[in-house]
């Protein structure tokens, strides 16, 4: 890939576009177009296509969406429906009709049945019925996979969706009422250990689940940049997974909270496991690199370093 290509980065303030952008322009990657969403609202489908005719981008990698936990897809399931489906269609289609080179569309592991057999492959999308605590977003998810699986159909280009596993990291949020349980345990276990209080955290602690720093998540996206990969759909992950139990430990250990942990079984705890089969993209040649404790090390660190970015957080 050419580095002064022309790479519009859809999304570049939130975790995953941020590192994106981190790692484009370590590689040495000049010409990288960034909007914020008051300057292009993505759910506009006339802003989006003027902003691409006028702008005219080489490639685009679609890092926007609406996100959040079960807590926030539960109360929003409208919102997480639609303005995602917005988003995306908006990106894809606006891309298609000025003939963007190449767009990497960024999805979920939740696009895939809530039973499916463990570790999840790529053919088993659409084979069964989808969690319910999180369906809205998978739903749209899943609509932009196919887009862009339609695309490569029918016009041969090349547009492929990577399904990252669940992503923690830097420049996560840390709201506790729309954040994800990585991110949201380190919050709680930091402000009880300041407390001297104990952790109350939701479900049994037995489901268990996969999580992939969000730098190797930016490098699985530059590396579907610089290579043409030959599928339409590939999961990203580790391909190793804990229980939630064991994450809280974890994170308990790092932040240095020694309380007691209280698990509230009476709140849902979403779906029993959700494993990656990470075969396709290991074949081609790309593997995560920093391993689970060093991530949440790095992520505690960037949420210690930067609390003025959490001006509810009570200290």
């Amino acid at each position: 890939m050419n580095k002064n290509k022309k790479i519009y980065v859809a999304g570049h303030r939130g975790m995953v576009g941020s590192a994106i952008c981190r790692v484009l322009e370590t590689k040495g990657y000049t010409n990288i177009v960034k909007k914020t969403s008051k300057e292009l609202d993505l759910r506009d489908a006339t802003a989006v296509k003027n902003f691409f005719e006028l702008e005219n981008p080489d490639v685009v990698i679609d890092a926007a969406a609406r996100v959040g936990g079960i807590l926030a897809n539960n109360n929003y399931p409208y919102q997480f429906l639609m303005e995602n489906m917005q988003i995306q269609n908006n990106l894809i289609d606006s891309a298609l009709a000025i003939d963007v080179e190449k767009f990497i569309f960024l999805g979920s592991s939740c696009i895939y049945p809530k039973f499916a057999p463990q570790p999840l492959k790529e053919e088993y999308l659409l084979t069964d019925s989808l969690e319910p605590t999180n369906e809205w977003y998978a739903l749209a998810k899943i609509s932009g996979v196919k887009a862009c699986e339609a695309i490569r159909k029918q016009f041969g280009k090349d547009y492929v969706s990577l399904m990252p596993t669940n992503l923690y990291g830097t420049h996560d949020n840390f709201d506790l009422k729309t954040s994800h349980v990585l991110p949201a345990m380190i919050r709680k276990f930091h402000e009880a250990k300041l407390n001297n209080a104990p952790v109350e955290l939701w479900g049994s602690g037995t489901p268990m689940r996969e999580f992939l720093f969000v730098d190797d998540m930016a490098k699985s996206v530059v590396f579907a940049l610089e290579n043409v990969l030959p599928d339409y759909l590939y999961n990203v992950g580790t391909g190793t997974d804990v229980t939630i139990k064991e994450l809280a430990e974890t994170i308990q250990r790092i932040v240095g909270h020694t309380g007691e942990i209280v698990w509230d079984s009476s709140k849902p705890d979403g779906t029993p496991r959700k494993l990656m089969d990470i075969s396709k993209m290991h074949d081609l040649g790309w593997k995560h690199q920093i391993a689970l404790e060093e991530g949440i090390q790095k992520t505690y660190n960037w949420f210690i370093e930067n609390q003025e970015v959490f001006k509810e957080v009570k200290l």
